[in-house]
């Protein structure tokens, strides 16, 4: 078994019309035994910037840390919040530093900027990026996305779309592997409005708002 694959989880963004969401499962393992159902691994670098950590669950915690400590400085430094752009550019510079003794991490990066366009982008462990106009994932149950999401996907979705959509891509495709699942957190963002279907790791990200939360065995959604 990778290293990657230790901890287990996945995690997929899709882009929608002005809007654009991103999912993790709750899963924590040690191998094919779970140690934890409430773990996301999403992490809020400002309201318009989500990313999402999958491979080793150590290695998430210490990087996203640094990761918060570097967007905070470049706010203090140019008066502005980064960009998604922006954002990648320095997690590929910081996963590319440490090629040698690389992150056992794979980020996902979605972001909105102002006019509403949408960026994408996924990177293996050593920065090599993907940038997408349609969806990326990343994770155990990566194989299982894709073919949920090339099923699932249509250009121009709303947030409400999007968000069962993305869900029930998510969901599916976690039920077919045994490293993943746990039910989802999903966080929406517009540029209106901003909502989270679950608690997002306290220490990593920022307040998201209203929530909606996924009960995955019982199947239905509430409000």
């Amino acid at each position: 078994m990778s290293i990657l694959e230790h901890n287990g989880g996945a995690v997929v963004a899709m882009a929608g019309k002005n809007c654009f969401a991103i999912a993790s499962d709750n899963r924590l393992g040690d191998g094919i035994k779970t140690l934890s159902m409430e773990v996301p691994k999403l992490v809020a670098v400002n309201k318009r910037c989500v990313v999402g950590l999958t491979g080793l669950r150590s290695d998430q915690q210490t990087f996203s840390q640094k990761l918060k400590f570097r967007t905070e400085m470049y706010k203090l430094r140019e008066e502005r919040h980064i960009s998604g752009k922006a954002l990648t550019g320095m997690i590929v510079s910081m996963l590319y530093e440490a090629r040698f003794g690389p992150w056992f991490i794979e980020p996902v990066i979605a972001s909105l900027n102002e006019s509403g366009e949408v960026y994408l982008c996924a990177t293996d462990l050593i920065g090599a990026p993907n940038e997408p106009q349609d969806y990326v994932c990343a994770g155990t149950s990566s194989e299982s996305l894709h073919g949920m999401c090339e099923a699932l996907w249509r250009p121009d979705m709303d947030a409400d779309q999007l968000f069962e959509t993305i869900t029930q891509a998510l969901l599916s495709a976690s039920d077919r592997d045994c490293l993943s699942g746990y039910g989802a957190t999903v966080v929406v963002v517009t540029n209106c409005l901003l909502y989270t279907s679950d608690a997002a790791d306290e220490e990593d990200s920022v307040d998201l708002g209203g929530r909606r939360i996924i009960k995955k065995k019982k199947n239905k959604r509430l409000t």
